[in-house]
């Protein structure tokens, strides 16, 4: 096994909503292990221009509602969950998601979660189609080997249709809660990245940092995608902070914007897709190889349920409405949309499925041009 020793130092820099934050960290040392795409031509570098990637089919995907009072203004059980997941893969959505908290705030007051990877591992089991994943896992929440071993393990549950998001987490009540070290987070979260794209693409790693260590851990059986020269499974950032884009843009596949972050505005996608594509230069890989993906709020006012109506720039309208609106962020750039439903309710779903089967007439039009 290759040994790492990494000892970085950061300090505290600042925090925002989804999977993580914006503090400063020494960068490893190159013989980390970058990503292993083909590195950017060198007419590319230092350009400046924005990478447009190789074209993509569109997917679109759900979250569910596994936060208490965020089922319609009700609390989801699993019987609630498992009919939203079934639905949704029957109706063609392309993808089912989770978050990872322990706790998240809603009008002042601490809302329980149920726990993101159990419930990934149950919706590997009964679903036959979709991709599954957190949106996004907090690396600081597990032993960053153990969450190699578990996603290993839901990918071998699923037959290969997991995607690891993965951050470093934003909200200090549920780090306090459960006792877990909310300082140098983006510090953690390179280390606990090295070790889980490490275990995942190599099936072994011997390393030592300031944070975590494993020792000549090897990550056996292996799952149906084994990296090596064989497909792998895919990791995705969920954060634009510059620090975050730096560690993120030598490991992961696929990078999200979730809407509490940029406001739910597709014009707010290019700066954004800048930052990426800066950061994959950086770390010498071409800009294209970056999946791109953006978490949205859509809402349909429906009679009886309770939505989110304090959330502001919700899409919403008419079903040619909302698909355009959805479409803005396909044109600058986007091919993984994740629809936050405001009611998230099986209601919800069956409302945006005329949204769904417009966006995709759409996309299948733009693939036969």
């Amino acid at each position: 096994m290759n040994r790492l020793d990494v000892r970085s130092g950061s300090s505290a820099f600042g925090t925002f909503l989804h999977g993580g934050s914006d503090e400063r960290v020494a960068l490893a040392p190159d013989g980390l292990g970058p990503y292993s795409a083909p590195e950017a031509p060198d007419s590319d570098e230092g350009s400046g221009c924005l990478a447009e990637p190789a074209r993509e089919r569109l997917k679109v995907g759900i979250l569910l509602p596994h936060v208490e009072t965020r089922y319609g203004g009700a609390t989801a059980r699993w019987g609630d969950l498992l009919s939203m997941t079934r639905l949704a893969e029957d109706a063609g959505f392309d993808s089912v998601w989770t978050v990872d908290h322990f706790t998240l705030p809603d009008h002042g007051v601490e809302c329980g979660v149920l726990e993101n990877f159990s419930l990934l591992a149950a919706i590997a089991a009964v679903t036959s189609r979709v991709e599954i994943g957190p949106m996004v896992a907090c690396t600081g929440f597990r032993n960053p080997a153990l969450t190699a071993k578990i996603a290993e393990t839901i990918d071998e549950i699923s037959g290969g249709r997991l995607i690891l998001g993965l951050g470093a987490g934003w909200h200090a009540p549920e780090y306090r809660a459960m006792g877990i070290p909310f300082d140098h987070r983006v510090g953690r979260f390179e280390e606990a990245l090295t070790i889980i794209h490490g275990l995942l693409q190599d099936g072994q790693i011997d390393y030592e940092g300031r944070f975590y260590t494993a020792r000549e851990c090897e990550l056996r059986p292996r799952g149906p995608r084994p990296g090596g020269d064989k497909p792998h499974l895919p990791l995705l950032l969920g954060s634009s902070g510059e620090r975050m884009l730096q560690v993120g843009a030598r490991y992961c596949d696929q990078w999200n914007t979730f809407f509490s972050f940029m406001q739910n505005d597709p014009n707010s996608i290019p700066a954004l897709r800048e930052k990426v594509d800066a950061a994959c230069r950086a770390a010498g890989r071409d800009p294209a190889t970056m999946v791109r993906t953006a978490s949205i709020m859509v809402g349909f006012p429906l009679p009886g349920e309770r939505g989110r109506p304090d959330t502001p720039n919700v899409i919403k309208g008419s079903v040619e409405q909302i698909a355009e609106q959805c479409q803005r962020f396909v044109d600058e750039g986007i091919s993984h949309l994740c629809i936050y439903l405001d009611p998230m309710t099986e209601r919800g779903i069956e409302a945006f499925v005329p949204v769904l089967e417009r966006l995709k007439a759409m996309d299948a039009m733009t693939a036969a041009r």
